[in-house]
């Protein structure tokens, strides 16, 4: 009897835990299972965070910030950075909509940006997220930095506004300057003759397409430009280290080898531009008289020691002065509301409801001199804008300030039942300046960061000096870009000026810029409702 007792109490304690410990020595003590565990750890301490990205880029040599097959574009470069920082999986990679890939604004092609906004998830981690992504980018792209943002964040549906600036070139307001061949031959033998631009016919001969057919090659050569405006009346100096070459397509090689360098000097007070040097041994007469008297143009009427300026040889004075200020301003503020723009977008119907825009104010109230030029600086802010939009805006205004058209024709343009050719200004002056999350802020400002430009002011300044400001004065003094364009302007390239004209003209002149009911007139001569029609 005590025999099968003492087996049954003596067998079971002794192997029970035995076999426990072995099990759990044995995942313990296994030097390779403890890789897999560091490993392990390691990715769920590096997670995808929600990320909005804040970068400035130059637009030369791109076709446009969306991604296109087969084309180079912003976004098509900033992706392929974002994978070789690890920021993104290799099964992520050309899927975009895998990491929730947003963004705040497209720009065309040739357009620049300083405020620029992609949201998304990435592997922010380790540190030194931004070394990374811009170690893998070319220098006409630089990223400012990043903030977190909720799981919902989308770039482009939580952008309030967008805000875009044009530098426009004073001569370009200048109804004297760069007349066309009709208007030249009309005012022979008048008391107000106008100049043919012999530089704009030669350039003319060279370029093929003149609008939207640049290629762009960077060089490393020295550009030194003074950069000044008359807000806050100070200089400032840059370095800018690309050279833009173009290749037209019936021109040979020879034609843009030469490098301008261009020596400012510019008074402290009401920025006077007293002398612009141009070395080029093959197209020296850049700035003969012709085209010297539009690009030299000074803002002040006086220079710095009191005393009247001198009188320009061809006895063109224009300058952007109060009254012209007043004036352009008057125009441009003709657009701001809720508007039908589908005269200004291409492939947008009347009917179509994204024909239909909020503009919240369009000014140009500054004035900045780069590289010896005068510009404007045009600022628009809306929600939202479409396809050459603001280009068209841009060149119905300044036809309109020419005296090209009456300033009726704007608001003619801007009717439903209205089919209008507007013209397009040129594409290098444009760039993004800023966008705006009012609503975002405004919600999640307790518990995010806000989302602004305000961390990266300095930054983006320093890029818009060096990259964007003389990228637009280098293009407009080598291949005189707005001057080209501004010969376009004319009744034969669009007829719809013609008629509106003619009609101002029956009921008024129109050379002094006044406003004239075109509509009414034009109404009495074809039937109701009014249209232009090319």
């Amino acid at each position: 009897m005590e025999n099968p007792d003492t087996k049954t109490t003596r067998s079971p304690p002794p192997q029970e835990p035995n076999l426990k410990k072995l099990k759990m020595s044995t995942t313990t003590t296994s030097d390779d299972d403890e890789t897999t565990t560091t490993d392990s750890t390691k990715k769920q301490r590096y997670k995808r965070r929600k990320v909005a990205i804040f970068f400035a880029y130059c637009g030369v040599g791109y076709q446009g910030m969306q991604k296109n097959p087969g084309a180079k574009t912003i976004e098509g470069d900033l992706e392929e950075a974002l994978y070789l920082s690890n920021a993104v999986p290799e099964q992520d990679r050309n899927n975009p909509k895998r990491y929730d890939w947003a963004r705040s604004a497209r720009t065309d092609k040739g357009v620049s940006a300083v405020g620029q906004v992609v949201s998304g998830r990435f592997y922010v981690d380790p540190p030194g997220f931004v070394d990374r992504l811009n170690s893998n980018l070319s220098p006409q792209i630089r990223i400012f930095g990043y903030k977190r943002v909720t799981a919902s964040f989308n770039a482009k549906k939580f952008c309030d506004r967008r805000r875009y600036v044009y530098l426009i070139p004073v001569f370009a307001l200048d109804p004297s300057a760069h007349r066309d061949r009709g208007s030249v031959l009309a005012s022979l033998g008048s008391d107000k003759e106008f100049v043919k631009c012999l530089e704009c016919s030669e350039r003319g001969r060279k370029v093929g397409g003149l609008m939207g057919k640049r290629n762009y090659e960077l060089r490393g050569t020295s550009f030194e430009l003074d950069i000044s405006s008359n807000t806050n009346e100070s200089v400032v100096d840059s370095e800018f280290n690309e050279e833009t070459k173009v290749f037209p397509d019936n021109a040979g090689g020879d034609d843009s080898k030469s490098e301008p360098r261009n020596e400012i000097s510019t008074s402290s007070n009401n920025n006077v531009v007293s002398g612009v040097e141009v070395e080029n041994s093959e197209e020296t007469d850049l700035n003969s008289e012709p085209l010297n008297d539009t690009t030299k143009v000074s803002v002040g009427e006086e220079n710095a020691n009191g005393e009247e300026k001198p009188e320009k040889e061809s006895g063109s004075e224009f300058c952007y002065g109060e009254k012209e200020k007043d004036r352009f301003n008057r125009i441009l503020n003709c657009y701001e509301g809720t508007h039908n723009f589908h005269n200004f977008t291409t492939r947008t119907k009347a009917a179509d409801p994204a024909a239909q825009r909020y503009i919240i104010s369009f000014n140009a109230n500054t004035a900045v001199t780069v590289g010896g030029l005068d510009f404007v600086k045009c600022e628009v802010v809306g929600q939202s804008f479409m396809l050459h939009q603001i280009r068209k805006m841009i060149g119905l205004a300044v036809a309109i300030f020419r005296n090209c058209a009456p300033e009726s024709l704007l608001e003619i343009a801007l009717q439903k039942d209205v089919n209008i050719n507007v013209p397009t200004a040129p594409e290098v002056g444009l760039y993004l300046d800023e966008c705006f999350f009012a609503s975002y802020n405004q919600k999640w400002g307790d518990s995010h960061e806000e989302l602004s430009m305000k961390d990266y002011e300095q930054e983006a300044e320093d890029f818009k000096m060096k990259h964007i400001y003389p990228h637009i004065a280098s293009t407009e003094l080598k291949e005189g870009v707005v001057g080209l364009w501004l010969h376009s302007l004319n009744h034969r390239n669009y007829p719809d000026l013609c008629a509106a004209a003619a009609a101002a003209d029956s009921n008024g002149n129109t050379s002094n810029g006044e406003s004239v009911d075109v509509g009414n007139v034009a109404g009495e001569k074809s039937c109701s409702p009014v249209s232009f029609i090319v």
